[in-house]
């Protein structure tokens, strides 16, 4: 056991969830407190055997070998205090055990910092290493693979529907591009919020004025930090706005709230179009990925697309969460810090799944049924929005019902109820000719 007095006591206040902080934040914090012993050299404020022994500790911690370490609760202090001092007390020991230095946890692995200011810039690190390095890798992933199909089946025309109702004809290829459009504008937003992310609380101290700490402390700290991550970061413009409130964790979230929509509306539109496969739409096919039922034999259920839904789900309720968080710091300390990190660091990691499902073992993956979306465009009385210009709404309506009424197809009752030749009538009402 690593850990101290500090965590104990947390571990004995806080047995509410059982759940740990994100393994991503701890290693994210402890990228922190590596980067600040680095800054405490350069400023001369602490002597070069204990800051290599902290880095080196840091970087065990960075490395993996000591998540067990981390014990507690998500559901404690709202600034994220026992877990600053449980990494504290961690990297303490280590250097005491591993590297032979007598280090203490709040003079030295701590100097120049506050649980204020580290826990906030830790969210904003690992978040920002979430977004950059996972979801959005996964998102450009799930973009082609929707691109790739939209141009496979740019001449596969199909049904369009509003209201669940059919609509006008469209191709499957357009189908999917709205959809890659979808990820595209997604993508956009989280990449807009990198310039907030990359501005961090660290150096502020207890609450902005930068009391035990120093401007050259948080440059030095904030380009070590760069360097280690190849993402940039710097000072925030102002400690105060840092510390005091979490609006740009609910900025992420909502952009992550509207990428889980999306998903949600995509997967539900697949579940939709695998439906049947005798009884429902069955426009496409959904690979048999296991056993749908436990009771009725060769029943194939689309597994991913409500997983997804579901992950998309709980990225909805995380994010009315952390809008609750968000709001619920006072004067000069946001104190939902650690279920903020908790709810945001989820989301980001289940939409990076998510999207890679979707992409890899759905969208490029589903087969077409080619028959069964040729076998009702004739039938479809809509297509009668093509003569609107010529015999007007109210015929077109007349004609419309009359082909819903006698299971006809359209270019038969029109051919009877307009005075419309069979070849200019078949060039108007071609479904390829509307699209």
């Amino acid at each position: 056991m690593l850990y101290g007095k500090e965590t104990k006591k947390a571990l004995d206040n806080f047995p509410i969830s059982g759940i740990t902080m994100p393994t991503d934040f701890i290693r994210s914090l402890a990228m922190i407190k590596k980067v600040c012993a680095t800054a405490n050299e350069a400023t001369g404020q602490l002597d070069s055997k204990r800051a290599i022994a902290i880095k080196a500790a840091a970087t065990e911690v960075i490395d993996g070998q000591h998540d067990d370490q981390f014990v507690l609760d998500v559901f404690q202090t709202g600034s994220g205090t026992s877990t600053n001092m449980n990494m504290n007390e961690v990297l303490s020991e280590l250097c005491r055990t591993e590297y032979g230095e007598a280090v203490h946890p709040n003079d030295h692995v701590n100097m120049s910092q506050s649980s204020n200011d580290t826990i906030p810039s830790a969210i904003h690190v690992s978040v920002y290493l979430g977004l950059k390095n996972n979801l959005i890798p996964n998102l450009r992933l799930l973009s082609d693979a929707l691109m790739v199909r939209s141009n496979a089946l740019s001449t596969t025309i199909k049904t369009g529907r509003t209201h669940l109702m059919d609509a006008l004809p469209m191709t499957m290829g357009q189908e999917l591009g709205g959809w890659h459009q979808q990820i595209i504008n997604n993508i956009e937003r989280i990449e807009s919020s990198y310039n907030r992310l990359s501005k961090l609380a660290l150096g502020g101290s207890a609450i902005g004025t930068g009391l035990n700490s120093s401007t050259e402390f948080s440059v030095l700290a904030c380009a070590q930090l760069t360097e280690i991550t190849d993402l940039e970061f710097v000072p925030n413009d102002n400690f105060f706005e840092a510390i005091s409130c979490q609006d740009t964790a609910v900025e992420v979230s909502g952009h992550l709230k509207t990428l889980a929509t999306s998903l949600m509306k995509m997967s539900n539109d697949l579940r939709w179009q695998n439906s049947g496969p005798l009884a429902g739409l069955g426009e496409i096919t959904l690979p048999e990925l296991q056993a749908g039922s436990s009771i009725m034999p060769g029943k194939v259920n689309p597994v991913i697309p409500e997983a997804v839904c579901m992950a998309c789900a709980q990225v909805i309720g995380n994010d009315m969460t952390i809008t609750i968080a968000g709001q619920g710091g006072n004067f000069q300390l946001n104190t939902y810090l650690p279920v903020i990190a908790h709810n945001l660091l989820q989301s980001v990691t289940i939409l990076a799944n998510s999207a890679k499902l979707l992409a890899t073992k759905v969208i490029l993956t589903f087969e077409v049924n080619q028959e069964n979306l040729q076998s009702v465009l004739a039938y479809n009385p809509i297509l009668v929005t093509a003569l609107n210009h010529i015999i007007g709404y109210e015929k077109a309506a007349e004609i419309a019902k009359h082909a819903y009424a006698t299971h006809r197809p359209i270019i038969d009752v029109a051919k009877e109820m307009t005075d419309i030749d069979h070849q200019e009538l078949t060039q108007l009402l071609a479904p390829k000719s509307l699209v």
